[in-house]
């Protein structure tokens, strides 16, 4: 089986799903659908994954990045749902994905004296505890001096002391992306740019989708003996296609997170903030720090939401009173912003989104058709593992075997330590610094011979890409060869992350990257100007979006932004 994601390939899917019949298909190329696929391909099943748009374009690219337990469930005595998902961040560390899910310190600040040390204290000794045998240090107690060591761009006056502890970190587009990879690499079929426009139900059950290539307008018809929707805040659309009522109530909770220059905040170590609502992190990021979230009700389109001048305003405003030097907008470098699909108990509808559980739930809307809503990224292979299960005992004659992803390192796991070893012995190989090696050892962990390998034979690959020193070219051709991407925006907001961490937004790098990958997708003059035209037109809207005062006003700004799969079909239809 290849996990190798190509032009070549996305053309035999094609022919695998026309007229193929399957165990299990999974409709949603996010973590969860994404983590669905692996499991049930591990299991010995046969499975093909379908994406309408690109893997981890919906809210998996536009998380917190955190691998953790969910400190803030701890007062909604959520303590099975922190657990869970403390194993599951200990299991990614230490086993599953080391290369991409890294340990991360935090901060807690304490602004009271007295009664909040021991109450904060007593809850990370909790956390500890749940977490068990973790491979991750215990947290400490610090008093003020002891933590402005470790974080010098506090003010003084805003804690009496703090307490440190460890949670981890990941690109969840990376992640997601290579969880798919490896779901392919066990005998998945994975294909993007592949949308179901219909289930095809028998008898009062589902037996399959009929399936639109949104690249060229194909169409086909694929049997399942069961489908699994793993569509998030599109939940709904799944069931009206089944002509069921949903089991869920899913409701949407925006998130926005800012990207600032590490050198703006000196510090060791993460922060994590509370404030009127929830909690606030500002989480170190490769050369930046994450700082966020907002957690609101979001009812307007969910295909890009948007975030306002209100929501940066937010964060900035509740970061701002415990820094030294306060963040401005000329201290903004990205914003991007998600939508959390959390379920709403019926008897609460009125629920405000930052008391709603992250807890996940599974339910067989029809014969063949399971679903499953809710949960939070770090616990997706959960979520998975009981989506498969549920689906094996109800619609598998045959049943499966017993979930095994436990035990399944992800691409790039196997041989990472092997390969940080040989950091100095790559970069001479290869002719990059040491220092990329490093960053690119963190995307790719042992799989990163295969990315620099056409750089031996064509040494400008070698070179940065323009705007953008932190990627080299070949990982930008490596994003078309191996790793499905199909359009700029594919490349530059979830491949790589430089839509979102650099100041021009990717503006500066969108002409070079499109020239470079033209070849490889195929794409004309043309066609390379459409694309780059698409992408600049997606940044500006953006942008006028942060400029917008609320909700409504920035979504009719960020929707007036071209949908870079519909130049394909545009290019299709003027060919034909």
């Amino acid at each position: 089986m290849s996990a190798v994601l190509s032009p070549d390939q996305r053309e035999k899917a094609w022919t695998e799903l026309d007229g193929g019949e399957f165990d299990v298909l999974v409709v949603g190329g996010g973590i969860t659908g994404s983590g669905v696929a692996l499991d049930a391909a591990t299991r010995g099943l046969r499975v093909a994954l379908v994406e309408g748009r690109d893997l981890a374009s919906g809210t998996s690219s536009r998380s917190s990045k955190l691998f953790h337990g969910g400190l803030r469930y701890l007062e909604m005595l959520d303590f099975a749902l922190v657990r869970e998902a403390l194993h599951e961040r200990d299991l990614m560390v230490s086993k599953l994905a080391p290369h991409l899910v890294r340990p991360v310190p935090f901060l807690y600040p304490l602004r009271h004296r007295g009664w909040e040390r021991p109450y904060v204290g007593a809850g990370l000794a909790l956390y500890d505890l749940l977490a068990g045998r973790s491979p991750l240090p215990r947290h400490a107690h610090l008093t003020r001096k002891q933590a402005l060591r470790r974080c010098p761009s506090l003010r003084p006056d805003a804690l009496e002391g703090a307490l440190r502890y460890f949670d981890a970190s990941t690109d969840d587009a990376r992640h997601t992306l290579t969880v798919a990879r490896t779901a392919a690499a066990h005998g998945a079929v994975v294909r993007t740019s592949t949308s179901v426009t219909s289930l095809i139900v028998e008898d009062g059950r589902v037996v399959g989708a009929e399936l639109t290539d949104l690249e060229d307008n194909r169409t086909c018809t694929v049997r399942a003996k069961v489908v699994i929707g793993c569509t998030g805040v599109w939940s709904d659309e799944l069931h009206r296609l089944a002509g069921v009522p949903s089991p869920f109530r899913v409701r949407a909770s925006k998130g926005v997170h800012l990207l600032v220059p590490r050198d703006r905040i000196e510090s060791e170590t993460g922060l994590i903030l509370r404030t009127e609502k929830s909690v606030l992190f500002v989480i170190p990021w490769g050369e930046h720090w994450v700082v966020g979230t907002t957690d609101t009700p979001w009812d307007l389109a969910l295909e890009h939401p948007a975030a306002s001048r209100a929501d940066i305003d937010y964060i900035l405003d509740r970061v701002n009173p415990v820094l030294r030097e306060p963040l401005d907008d000329s201290d903004v470098v990205g914003v991007y912003v998600g939508l959390r699909p959390l379920l709403a108990p019926p008897e609460e509808g009125s629920q405000a989104t930052t008391k709603i559980s992250r807890e996940h739930q599974v339910a067989r809307a029809i014969p063949g058709l399971v679903v499953v809503a809710g949960g939070k990224y770090t616990t997706y292979r959960v979520m998975a593992k009981d989506a498969v299960d549920m689906a094996a005992s109800t619609d598998l004659a045959e049943g499966a075997a017993v979930s095994v992803t436990d035990q399944v390192p992800l691409l790039g796991a196997a041989g990472y330590h092997g390969a940080v070893n040989r950091t100095s012995a790559l970069a001479a190989r290869f002719g990059v610094p040491e220092e990329m090696v490093t960053r690119m050892l963190g995307r790719y962990g042992d799989l990163i011979e295969q990315v620099l390998e056409p750089c031996l034979t064509q040494p400008e690959l070698a070179e940065p890409v323009p705007g953008a020193p932190q990627h080299l070219m070949a990982e930008v051709l490596y994003a078309v060869t191996h790793e499905g991407a199909l359009h700029l925006d594919d490349l530059l907001a979830r491949r790589t992350r430089i839509s979102v961490d650099t100041a021009h937004r990717g503006r500066e790098s969108a002409q070079a990257v499109a020239e470079l990958v033209a070849p490889v997708l195929g794409w004309t003059d043309d066609r390379v100007q459409a694309e780059v035209w698409a992408y600049n037109r997606r940044v500006e809207q953006e942008l006028a979006s942060q400029r917008a005062v609320d909700d409504i006003e920035a979504q009719a700004a960020r929707s007036q932004a071209p949908e870079s799969r519909a130049l394909s079909t545009t290019a299709h239809r003027s060919a034909s």
